[in-house]
């Protein structure tokens, strides 16, 4: 209380006034912001409005207020689904597999990009790594496909050659899983990559050359210095993906997927996508779609949490 007592009078408007004049300082800073805040407020909050259909008999010319309320029913359904828990089990494999192997591998392309020192060669590995970011997987799998044809295939020539007989990556349900691994690490890897070489940049190099004067080796430095200079980030990235354990990307799965693999190809995101669209059970459809997303925020909330128990800043 004499604390508070002691404060100037008018010390909180003056504090007032410094924050809207540092706004309007940065005014067209804020005004490039808008957009951004814009597409989230419209497509991320408004949208949640939406969620009320999966409590509803949702008929679309009644509309969202004039459907039938059926509280949990569309919950029951889905949970009492042999179809659902098929495709949540796929899901999550494919995410187990995500995390264990496309995960890790952005770090390991930094680590070693960051220790080469030809700029050249190391700017052409760089483009290299990026460019199937940008390219969409309507492309991608077709190149995909194209390039493990057991007929055509490049991969398949250069199997044969060791007298290895053409192998049926796209309609083995044992080859399908490490096809779709392998393709997220392709697209994904270069950008994941940026981000931690932008992570590396800001690591003190007096930190390298005092390791050098005590004899410690390259590997050694990478293990002391730069992977724990890069664990906050790691932290972070973590949290994001855990986040999206419940999803796989539509465009991806469903540019690879065919009847031949359905029994491991089929996830939430493409269930979705059958129930919803195809055969018009909106209310089902947005239910799992409620689901993905409040086991998705636990699974953030539970992750971040024990992130900063182990000592980094997490996401909050």
């Amino acid at each position: 209380m004499l604390g508070r007592a002691a404060l100037p009078a008018a010390s909180v408007p003056k504090t007032r006034r410094s924050r809207l004049r540092d706004v309007y300082r940065d005014r067209y800073l804020y005004v490039f912001l808008l957009p951004a805040l814009a597409y989230f407020i419209v497509f991320k909050y408004v949208t949640l409005f939406g969620e009320t259909i999966a409590f509803k008999n949702y008929r679309l010319l009644d509309g969202i207020w004039g459907s039938e309320w059926v509280g949990l029913k569309h919950f029951r359904t889905l949970f009492n689904s042999e179809d659902f828990w098929h495709v949540l089990g796929n899901t999550l494999l494919l995410n187990v597999y995500h995390l264990a192997f496309a995960f890790p591998a952005p770090i390991v392309l930094a680590l070693l990009l960051n220790e080469v020192r030809a700029e050249w060669f190391k700017r052409a590995v760089q483009n290299l790594l990026y460019l199937p970011f940008f390219i969409s997987w309507v492309v991608l799998g077709g190149m995909i496909v194209s390039l493990l044809s057991p007929s055509t295939g490049v991969v398949n020539a250069l199997l044969g050659l060791f007298g290895v007989e053409p192998i049926y990556f796209m309609t083995s349900s044992v080859w399908w899983p490490v096809v779709f691994i392998v393709s997220t690490i392709w697209q994904s890897a270069g950008w994941g990559t940026i981000i931690y070489m932008a992570a590396m940049a800001a690591i003190d190099p007096g930190l390298y050359e005092a390791a050098k004067m005590d004899g410690a080796g390259r590997l050694r430095q990478v293990w002391h210095i730069t992977l724990p200079g890069i664990r906050g980030t790691i932290a972070v990235l973590l949290v994001l993906q855990m986040g999206k354990m419940m999803d796989v990307g539509f465009e991806h799965v469903y540019n690879l997927q065919n009847a031949a693999v359905f029994s491991v190809s089929d996830v939430i995101s493409t269930y979705v996508y059958r129930i919803g669209l195809q055969n018009a059970q909106y209310s089902l459809a947005t239910a799992v779609g409620l689901f993905q997303g409040v086991i998705g925020l636990i699974l953030v909330l539970i992750v971040n949490k024990t992130v900063k128990k182990l000592g980094e800043g997490g996401l909050w």
